[in-house]
């Protein structure tokens, strides 16, 4: 037991010291176990309330987990937007923390983005070319969701005024 909370207070002390996610992999060589192992332990960690978020580029601790407002946006747009809604996005100081559809097989189909930056959007953007992925909105003509955070109403509101200027429907 004694093992366990070395690893985790030894992962925890890792994730405070580094301001951009840290891959599975890299915290697993640090700490000296598999990635398995450190899947393991975050999943304990965030059970017992540490907010780690997950994101495609790595764990993240979340220094602020209740500054900010959340909101879902409903949104519709083809695949050559995608850009233009994200930076969008984020240019309004908004956090677009995941993507969902409602499938009619599957129901809801989620993925975490974490995307806080444009920097974070140009590897996102990066990443969806090299792997030739498809967007999950392609699921569902266009039509898809987003979990947003933000601070202040009039940036929310601001970013779904300039969203709709740049032709991507709002759905309310």
């Amino acid at each position: 037991m004694h093992e366990r909370q070395e690893r985790q207070a030894r992962i925890l002390d890792l994730l405070q010291h580094v301001p951009e996610p840290i891959r599975g992999e890299d915290l697993a060589r640090q700490v000296g176990v598999t990635r398995q192992v450190v899947v393991h332990e975050i999943a304990i960690l965030r059970a017992s309330g540490t907010p780690i978020l997950s994101t495609p580029r790595g764990y993240l601790l979340n220094p602020h987990p209740h500054s900010h407002q959340k909101a879902v946006l409903s949104v519709r747009h083809p695949p050559d937007k995608t850009a233009t809604e994200l930076y969008t996005l984020i240019d309004h100081g908004l956090v677009v923390k995941n993507v969902m559809v409602e499938h009619p097989l599957y129901g809801e189909l989620s993925g975490a983005l974490e995307l806080r930056s444009r920097k974070d959007v140009e590897m996102f953007l990066r990443e969806v070319d090299r792997a030739q992925a498809t967007l999950l909105s392609s699921l569902t003509d266009g039509f898809h969701m987003h979990t947003v955070e933000y601070l202040h109403l009039t940036d929310l509101t601001q970013a779904l005024d300039a969203l709709k200027r740049a032709g991507i429907d709002v759905i309310r």
